[in-house]
């Protein structure tokens, strides 16, 4: 990279190409002051700004000092750079305290895209939009024009829109081949909608922008992964089949298991969220959150997971960092003093939807010791296998005082970081890295090489456009790009609201989907007595059988991507550009995607469908069920139910293997 800096004009190039520039004509930084207004309602955040001041900062001075350029902006902040053949840094110090807007523009082009910013769950190239970055719950709908939005809006403040994420990360990636991050963890908003600049804005001088780039995107994402972190390899036996989520206490949830067993379904694992006990509320089934299991509800739990070690099948649970108040736990907590407090000195207390819980003040060191020997003593302690590690996203910014000292509103997007860091604690302290899973559905910058394995949410049971299957691809691509390549999602959704039912048809398109991906795992739903289960019919479990068994065999190809996620950062679901730069159809595909290098993935995310149409890039590519060769192109191709448009790359070393598959499962 090169640096131009002369009077009040500065210039960033990388190759001859523009990436941050300032005149007098053209500032690229603003700063300002502003109040915020900013209510939480069970995760979901109505924020709402009143910018007081925002001026444009000139260059009035620059020097170079010891190879660092130090530029003055407008007497109000300080930036030092620092660069060299790929990377450029700049840290900024605020030197008037009354600052907390800022505003930096970062060169843009027509026709450029941009992937990135943590999870993004409608769209995957973020250009033309703006994507406020907060952690909180993704809502339900998601698109404002629909019924089920516009009832849960009503009803529950509860209705989202295209930008809610639990996963806000303050990092870009720009089809010209770099990324760019803001080390910060205020609220941001990145705003992408201009054709000649990117304003970024965030509620606070961030400590430094880091901007690298690279020759190819496999190589950036190698880079970019090295400084944000990677994720762990996943453990050898998620690779055995399904993780079946049940519930309901020992008698139903491993009956049920036995069930599928029988049935030829191959399981790897039987996820039971309700071990710690149930609550019933108006949204649904609930549970206890008193992580220890519920001896009346699963008797001998350590007994019976021995059983099931004895036959090749783990056990997985569920807990986050939160305490019910008519809990164990909670009066345990209570004593010691672990819970974020009030101004006046009384615990805070988060309504989760009918019931009250305290907020595990994770920024107490003491704390967060305590509560990650709750984890290694309750969970781990007994032989579970894995947990949903759920939200993390429910930091309240009003009235809360907490170990830090920080406020809450520079803490809340730094929390899923911590509680993800709690939960890799706790495995890696007692030796099960690499032997136990847990998933998450928060996440925050630093996270990556703390979170085994991310999950999307909770979607709706349908195919809806913003908030159902199809979500789940972009979600995992945009994860991928900040690296979070290890992802995977309900099988059939979660939310079942306003008669909103999850069919059969919604169930194995999922499921199909799921095949393809590091891991699959079913839900019964919030309402699961409304949604159908494959287990109900027996053609659910023959047709579950057989995915699961197309599942394993692809396990040495999958284990392979799974395996260079961890080692250079390239996720195993990726985008088509990652491996072919130069077809421009590719940058804007958000529903198909690349499991590992060789196979192509088009999941039907509509409903009624039995044709679909597939784009496939530059290559030689053979239909998986049917060995009919394709070259470039839009296609239309067979899509009955269980057969998914799949693809495999005819020069792919693992050609024998897919071969294997279609002679087994094929059409």
């Amino acid at each position: 990279m090169e640096i131009f800096a002369k009077g009040s004009t500065f210039r960033l190039t990388d190759g001859g190409k523009v990436l941050l520039e300032a005149s007098d004509e053209k500032p690229m930084i603003f700063a300002g002051h502003g109040t915020e207004q900013v209510a939480m309602y069970r995760g979901n955040f109505k924020i709402e700004d009143r910018v007081e001041e925002r001026v444009a900062l000139p260059i009035l001075h620059s020097e170079e000092k010891d190879g660092v350029l130090i530029l003055d902006f407008g007497g109000q902040i300080e930036g030092r750079i620092e660069t060299d053949n790929a990377c450029s840094v700049i840290r900024f110090r605020s030197r008037n305290p009354e600052i907390n807007r800022f505003w930096i523009r970062v060169a843009a082009e027509p026709g450029e895209h941009v992937y990135g910013c943590g999870e993004q769950l409608s769209y995957f190239d973020l250009r033309g939009r703006h994507f406020p970055l907060w952690t909180g719950e993704t809502g339900v709908g998601r698109d404002k024009t629909t019924y089920v939005t516009w009832r849960s809006d009503v009803e529950n403040r509860a209705g989202g829109d295209y930008y809610n994420t639990s996963f806000p990360e303050t990092t870009f990636v720009s089809s010209r081949k770099y990324y760019l991050h803001a080390e910060t963890t205020a609220y941001a908003d990145f705003d992408f909608r201009s054709p000649d600049y990117h304003e970024l804005q965030i509620w606070e001088v961030p400590a430094l922008i880091r901007i690298e780039s690279a020759e190819s995107f496999p190589e950036l994402l190698e880079k970019e992964t090295a400084f944000l972190g990677r994720q762990p390899e996943l453990p050898e036996w998620v690779s055995h089949g399904l993780i079946l989520g049940v519930q309901g206490g020992s008698e139903r949830s491993f009956g049920l298991a036995e069930k599928v067993r029988d049935g030829g379904v191959g399981l790897a694992g039987v996820w039971c969220q309700d071990w710690c006990g149930k609550r019933v509320t108006t949204f649904g089934k609930r549970l206890q959150w008193d992580w220890h299991y519920h001896p009346g509800m699963y008797g001998d739990l350590p007994e019976r997971i021995r059983e099931l070690h004895r036959e090749g099948i783990r056990f997985l649970g569920y807990v986050n960092p939160y305490l019910v108040k008519d809990g164990m736990l909670f009066r345990e907590g209570m004593e010691k003093g672990y819970f974020a407090r009030r101004s006046d000195g009384s615990v805070y207390l988060v309504d989760f939807g009918e019931f009250d819980c305290g907020v595990v003040d994770l920024t107490n060191p003491e704390a967060f010791d305590w509560f990650k020997g709750i984890i290694e003593t309750y969970s781990i302690g007994i032989g579970i296998d894995g947990w949903m590690a759920d939200f993390g996203e429910y930091l309240p910014t009003d009235d809360i005082v907490l170990a830090s000292g920080k406020p809450a509103m520079i803490e809340h997007n730094k929390w899923p970081m911590l509680w993800a860091k709690c939960n890799y604690e706790a495995v890696k302290e007692t030796g099960n890295l690499g032997k136990i899973v847990y998933f998450m559905r928060a996440g925050a910058t630093g996270s990556q090489k703390y979170n085994t394995l991310m999950w999307a949410g909770d979607q709706s049971v349908d195919f809806s456009r913003h908030d159902g299957l199809c979500t789940v691809i972009a979600a995992a691509l945009s994860c991928g790009m900040t690296g979070m390549g290890l992802h995977h999602s309900d099988i059939g959704g979660y939310t079942s609201l306003f008669g909103n039912v999850r069919t059969k048809e919604v169930f194995f398109r999922w499921a199909e989907m799921a095949a393809f991906t590091p891991v699959m795992r079913t839900h019964e739903g919030n309402r699961p007595d409304d949604c159908y289960q494959f287990y109900d019919d027996e053609d659910g479990i023959r047709r579950m059988a057989r995915l699961t068994g197309i599942f394993r065999m692809l396990a040495p190809y999958v284990k392979e991507a799974v395996r260079e996620n961890h080692e250079k950062g390239i996720p195993v679901q990726r985008a088509l550009f990652l491996h072919y730069e130069e077809d421009e159809r590719c940058y804007s595909e958000q529903f198909e995607y690349l499991l590992g290098r060789d196979l192509l993935a088009a999941p039907v995310w509509k409903e009624g469908r039995k044709e679909w149409d597939v784009y496939l890039p530059e290559d030689e590519w053979i239909h998986l069920w049917t060995g009919r060769e394709y070259g470039k192109g839009n296609n239309v191709v067979g899509a009955e139910l269980g057969f998914p448009p799949v693809f495999y790359r005819k020069r792919s070393k693992y050609a024998d293997l897919f071969e294997k598959i279609r002679r087994t499962y094929g059409a």
